[in-house]
């Protein structure tokens, strides 16, 4: 074999090899990826059916429902616009609490409850995760925007 040849082999030999490291890197990272959405996004049918995703939000006071077994639980899940019922089977992390912030990672069931299995609370009384924020605080945008057009229209009303 020419050494033309052969510096051609190892250049195409090398390509392949790298061509397939990308693919396994590739679709490793795909397998493990996860998007956040809001209880509102999830209700307006953006979340994936059939696939992992986390929702986030508030926990509504008075949602929290445990069952005889003291580790199957349901809460619900709000960002003030939308609500989301969630059940969860295991144990809460200790900082999780009605009122505050919650990120879950499960799939969305056929009946449109949320089965998560995995719970993450906030760490301190001024945190809420970022996505969880975000929604909350486009969700008080979108209420704010309902009211003032819907007052808009009562005076438009008025003789």
């Amino acid at each position: 074999m020419k050494p033309r040849h052969k510096r051609f082999a190892l250049i195409v030999g090398g390509l392949a090899i790298l061509a397939l490291v990308a693919t396994l890197v590739l679709n490793a990272f795909q397998s493990n990826l996860v998007f956040f959405f809001s209880p509102t996004q999830v209700a307006a049918g953006e979340a994936p059916k059939g696939k992992s995703f986390r929702i986030g939000g508030m926990v509504k006071e008075g949602s929290l429902q445990r069952s005889a077994d003291g580790v199957t639980l349901r809460f619900v899940v709000t960002d003030t616009d939308k609500e989301m019922t969630v059940a969860y089977k295991g144990i809460l992390p200790d900082l999780f609490r009605e009122g505050k912030g919650v990120v879950a990672q499960g799939k969305l069931g056929d009946d449109g409850v949320f089965v998560a299995g995995e719970v993450l609370a906030k760490h301190d009384e001024n945190y809420m995760p970022p996505e969880a924020a975000k929604a909350v605080g486009d969700a008080h945008e979108r209420a704010a925007a309902n009211r003032a057009a819907a007052d808009a229209a009562a005076r438009t009303l008025k003789p």
